[in-house]
């Protein structure tokens, strides 16, 4: 038996290479592999980095699908069916909306396929595959198969999962009704030793919250310390309240934290159901203070909830600026499938259209939604225009002085000119990228 795995890209604009950051590896597919019975044989075509070739000889193809990649794995399905190939998939966004999926699979895995995906190989092998198999909400994490990447290129960046889940409740995150508020820690010594095979020194812990459970992360701080690896991750602002915390997470080797802001509005937070955003202390106090214990912030913002207006954009490129991050993102709100979100703009009747991802000649940045107080088109042109200000040549040079300052490393200071670069070029290639093209329908590599 051969197995093709398949990770879709989300799209591509003629003539352009795909977008640099997004090239990161593909955690899940090496999950995958890990969970595959070494008598069957496996190959993986990544559609961000190579083309697909249509004519392989398998006997199954797997797709990993999120909401952005869903027009694209769909579309790649069709021609391997249309070669009698059963093509299986699963994903956050299969689990989603797995009565979709299922129109353009022949089978779909909802939740984790760790406890179901042996099940599903036997029972493809016997002639018996169902049309859905239902995994766990959670599952601790395995030991990736990274062989499974050959030479493939990514970013030198380690993608490693120290647990599983969330137990906030924000309005808008597909990731907490996909584990249903829960957090899942995986245990250190596995952690520990993925992060000594593990090809680069320079990892993301990919948790949602990595900041989840406080005990499960200072022991973990412990235990990597010796490792002397330097290491990024997702967390809570209130990590700057816990003196403890902060400093063994420098001391095992953090750099940059991405911190969810999502918005310096308290009726807004209130909306996404974050209000205690806001609680935590003065947000100055508690960003100096991740500062000065000399670890970078990746401040992420989001636009377009009912309180947002014209000052909003204004507001927060001056606090962004005031403290001159390391990176920062700012986004337009988006109505994911089986959120809370979703369903209030649907009830609402303030979705443009019911299935934004499938939408013919949607395109990367379109608002799929009415925003109160602009109009759609509005929000995405001030997104654009914020991001352009803040990646600027002169405000890159302003926030790395200020990042040299705070830590004074050779190499961090390297990834900062290098990405803020690249992340500033990639401002207008990401916006309008028709979302669903590929390499075979015009795209450029």
């Amino acid at each position: 038996m051969k197995i093709l795995f398949i990770l879709p890209a989300i799209g591509r604009k003629d003539g352009e290479e795909y977008i640099g950051t997004w090239k990161m590896e593909s955690l899940m597919i090496a999950t995958l592999k890990a969970l595959t019975p070494t008598d069957v044989e496996t190959c993986f075509f990544d559609d961000r980095i190579e083309s697909i070739d249509y004519s392989i000889d398998v006997d199954m193809v797997a797709i990993s699908v999120e909401t952005y990649t869903a027009s694209r794995a769909y579309r790649i399905a069709e021609k391997f069916r249309q070669r009698n190939i059963p093509v299986v998939m699963g994903g956050y966004h299969v689990t989603a909306v797995p009565d979709e999926a299922v129109e353009y699979a022949d089978c779909v895995i909802i939740g984790n396929a760790e406890s179901v995906w042996q099940q599903v190989i036997e029972d493809f092998g016997g002639g018996k595959l169902q049309k859905q198999y239902d995994g766990e909400r959670g599952g601790i994490p395995l030991m990736p198969d990274r062989s499974v990447y050959g030479a493939k290129k990514y970013l030198p960046l380690s993608l490693i999962e120290t647990g599983r889940g969330c137990p906030n409740h924000c309005e808008f995150c597909a990731i907490t009704c996909f584990y249903h508020a829960n957090y899942i820690p995986r245990p250190i010594p596995d952690i520990v030793e993925e992060i000594k095979r593990a090809k680069n020194k320079f990892v993301f812990f990919i948790d949602d919250n990595l900041s989840a459970d406080r005990d499960h992360l200072i022991s973990l701080c412990r235990a990597i310390t010796p490792l002397k690896i330097k290491w990024t991750s997702q967390v809570s602002l209130a990590v700057a309240k816990d003196d403890e915390l902060l400093q063994a997470m420098k001391k095992s080797g953090c750099q940059v934290l991405l911190i969810g802001f999502e918005s310096l509005d308290k009726k807004n937070l209130d909306q996404m159901n974050k209000s205690w955003n806001y609680k935590l202390g003065e947000r100055d106090e508690l960003v100096r203070k991740m500062h000065k214990a000399g670890i970078g912030i990746y401040a992420t913002f989001v636009f377009g909830f009912d309180a947002d207006a014209n000052e909003t954009f204004e507001d927060t490129i001056k606090f962004a600026m005031k403290h001159k991050f390391f990176f920062a993102a700012f986004n337009h709100l988006l109505p994911f499938p089986g959120t809370p979100l979703y369903e209030r703009l649907e009830e609402s009747n303030r979705l443009l259209y019911e299935k934004w991802w499938l939408k013919d000649g949607y395109k990367y940045g379109d608002i799929p939604y009415r925003p109160l107080k602009m109009t759609p088109d509005e929000l995405k042109d001030k997104c654009a225009a914020v991001r352009r200000q803040f990646f600027s040549p002169l405000n890159i040079l302003k926030r790395g002085l200020a990042s040299i300052r705070r830590n004074p490393n050779f190499m961090i200071s390297l990834i900062f000119f290098s990405q803020n670069k690249a992340l500033g070029k990639e401002v207008d290639r990401k916006l309008n990228l028709p979302v669903g093209i590929g390499l075979d329908e015009g795209g450029a590599k």
